[in-house]
């Protein structure tokens, strides 16, 4: 059944095997406090609710849309771009709208990449940044996550060592799953690199609008002089306005690869439904209180996260930014590996994360925790975390070290 040349690059979804123990804990009656899935559980605004319900059944609007993004939503993501970054984009040639960013990157990968290419994608990182490029027939090498000038020699290794030389390098900050965070410093010896290997830059900046200090809040790679004339960033209002099942996102940036994208969307859809995309519209040029809300929500679920599991036996460094803390698995358990620690957890804590080999295999001894339920919630997960720890000497005392034997 999957000796198709595509499928057969892929590997299982780590996810799934989660889910299938995260619903068979549910069908016999458990609870669980779902901590897994980076899925937000907040409303849309209302205003932009509102503006969805007075488009939708108007004459036309229920016609074929534009693949590329109506042009007013175009406009309103090129001014969005323009008041947070202070960087100016062409709507008509330097935008496009997309399916939200996992669409736009999986896109692009089919629009620039040939059988063969090489793509540098940090390890761990969300699954599209290398699923992409491996769907589309290219050859993946991992380079380190962190974004530090302590990368820059393993990237000169890569691009040295690699034949053919690479097409792309993709960055995501603030990381998914990692929480890290880019200096603009930092992407300007990016942009550096890229040009000096004449390379691609494709960002992921999914998370740019989840952030907790307000002096500093993440940068755009775009922001660098010189940076249009190599790089792509992703962006999307699934994170900032709440709004992920409505697949709204945006690539912009390079002329050539913007072009590449809309040519290959031009063939593949229509773009979103019109009332959708005039409603992101209005979220986009409308008030950002809603966002400075959403902020303040996950800012408190990432202090209780961290006080109340920190209590329970189980350290969690506090992100900066994006809705998600990467959590070195407890040493006990560290020889399970990461999924066989998440689906524990779900057996005996009542408590599903993210396992960490599902970002890559140096994501291993880690878990993600997304920030997708409420504070009473996650005091819930930490005391059946911690009385899971408790008990665990007593009834585990086989399990741990016949895990991940060899």
């Amino acid at each position: 059944m999957t000796d198709f040349h595509r499928i057969k690059r892929l590997p299982p979804y780590v996810f799934e095997e989660v889910n299938r123990f995260k619903a068979k804990a549910r069908a016999a009656g458990a609870d669980i406090v779902d901590l897994g899935m980076g899925n937000p559980d907040l409303a849309a605004p209302p205003h932009v609710v509102a503006k969805l319900c007075e488009t939708a059944g108007k004459p036309r609007t229920d016609r074929y849309s534009a693949s590329k993004g109506i042009a007013g939503l175009r406009r309103a993501q090129a001014g969005y771009y323009a008041r947070r970054f202070g960087v100016k984009l062409n709507p008509d040639t330097q935008v496009v709208a997309t399916l939200g960013s996992k669409e736009g990157f999986a896109n692009m990968a089919q629009a620039i990449t040939a059988p063969g290419d090489v793509v540098l994608v940090p390890n761990p990182s969300y699954p599209i940044h290398a699923f992409g490029f491996l769907m589309a027939g290219g050859v993946i090498r991992s380079v380190p996550a962190e974004p530090s000038p302590a990368v820059f020699p393993a990237l000169e290794r890569a691009v040295l060592h690699s034949i053919p030389k690479p097409l792309a390098l993709v960055t995501c900050y603030p990381s998914n799953p990692t929480a890290q965070v880019a200096s603009l410093d930092f992407y300007r010896d990016l942009v550096a690199f890229a040009k000096k290997h004449d390379i691609f830059l494709l960002s992921d900046l999914a998370y740019a609008e989840v952030y907790f200090d307000d002096r500093e809040p993440p940068p755009s790679m775009l922001q660098v002089p010189g940076a249009m004339d190599v790089a792509v960033e992703f962006t999307s209002m699934s994170k900032t306005f709440s709004m992920a099942g409505w697949r709204i996102g945006f690539a912009v940036g390079n002329e050539r690869l913007l072009a590449a994208l809309a040519r290959v969307k031009s063939y593949l859809d229509y773009g979103a439904f019109t009332p959708v995309q005039v409603a992101a519209t209005a979220a986009l040029n409308g008030p950002d209180d809603c966002i400075r809300e959403m902020r303040a929500i996950y800012r408190r679920r990432r202090d209780v996260l961290v006080e109340s599991f920190g209590k329970a036996g189980w350290e969690i460094p506090s992100p900066s930014a994006s809705m998600f803390a990467w959590v070195p698995i407890p040493e006990k358990f560290r020889p399970l590996g990461s999924l066989e620690f998440s689906k524990l957890l779900v057996e005996k804590a009542d408590v599903a994360v993210a396992p960490g080999i599902g970002f890559g295999e140096h994501g291993d001894d880690y878990v993600r925790i997304a920030l997708v339920e409420n504070e009473q919630r996650i005091r819930q997960a930490a005391r059946s975390v911690r009385k899971f720890f408790d008990t665990a000497d007593r009834t585990l005392h086989n399990v741990v070290p016949m895990a991940r034997a060899g």
